[in-house]
């Protein structure tokens, strides 16, 4: 499984759709204070290898450009943007790795095949997230502007991970620690200070060794081993994995919408994910 990039990446994408539940008890909490104390929790993951978080720097800049840039995007989208309309164009990720995947991996190209798997999973997406009622508003502009800013920090960071000089796995410590301390320098700056409970602090440790943390290391390994536009067309299990666990958690409810989204969801997750045909190659007489 350690060299298996799609178990790996559905290891993270099961992780990330745990987020909403996890987070539950943390919803009065500052949200960069979540973040920062969440990632500083996940880099404790790998501190017993701290020897191998040395990177050059740019590739330091790359794990906070990911890490940081995402967050920091997306929480200004949803404080100038509705959350709902925010989170939907927040995820144009997974489309935009697949469609970003010829531009930044050499030698991808994209087929229809790839194309349409990542159209119907963000339709699926959309109707998750959504709920069905969406109403763009040119008043919110900034914050979708920002939140598609945040999909494209997102997509390019995870296309980028095979493209920056060998390091070692590890190393993902040192990002969520950089991203960690910076996200509670703008917990500092920007909001008022909190004083969680036990359990909350509870949470926050549970969300750094899973969404917020564990997920990372095993994102970053799937992406380096493995074929980004199949990743891509996965991803979009995220939302949908999250609905199921609120509902089995008692904190939602599914919906004939719902079950369209998830069979949208599945179909174009399929389609993205099947292995590409053989040509078969003609041999000399």
């Amino acid at each position: 499984m350690l060299n298996k990039p799609i178990p790996l990446a559905s290891g993270a994408i099961l992780l990330w759709a745990s987020l909403a539940t996890l987070g539950a008890l943390t919803r009065n909490l500052p949200p960069f204070l979540v973040v920062g104390v969440s990632l500083c929790v996940g880099s404790l993951l790998s501190i017993h290898r701290i020897r191998e978080w040395r990177v050059p720097p740019l590739t330091l800049l790359a794990g906070v450009y990911g890490l940081f840039g995402y967050h920091f995007l997306l929480f200004f989208a949803f404080k100038l943007a509705p959350a709902l309309e925010a989170n939907l164009l927040n995820y144009l990720w997974p489309l935009l790795i697949v469609m970003l995947s010829p531009l930044l991996r050499p030698g991808t190209r994209l087929t229809r095949r790839h194309v349409i798997g990542g159209m119907l999973g963000f339709i699926g997406a959309g109707l998750i997230v959504s709920g069905g009622k969406l109403a763009l508003s040119q008043q919110y502009l900034p914050g979708y502007l920002l939140a598609i800013a945040a999909a494209v920090v997102w997509s390019t960071f995870s296309l980028l991970l095979s493209r920056l000089p060998a390091f070692s796995g590890s190393a993902m410590g040192s990002f969520c620690l950089a991203s960690g301390l910076l996200s509670l320098l703008c917990h500092a700056l920007f909001e008022p200070a909190a004083q969680p409970s036990a359990e909350q602090w509870m949470m926050l440790v549970l969300l750094g060794l899973g969404p917020m943390g564990g997920a990372f290391f095993l994102w970053e390994r799937a992406l380096r081993l493995g074929d980004p536009r199949q990743i891509g067309s996965l991803s979009y299990a995220t939302p949908l994995l999250s609905t199921l666990l609120l509902t089995a958690s008692g904190q939602g409810k599914l919906n004939p919408l719902a079950v369209v989204a998830i069979l949208l969801i599945l179909g174009g997750a399929l389609l993205g994910t099947l292995p590409e045909r053989q040509t078969p190659q003609v041999q000399p007489q």
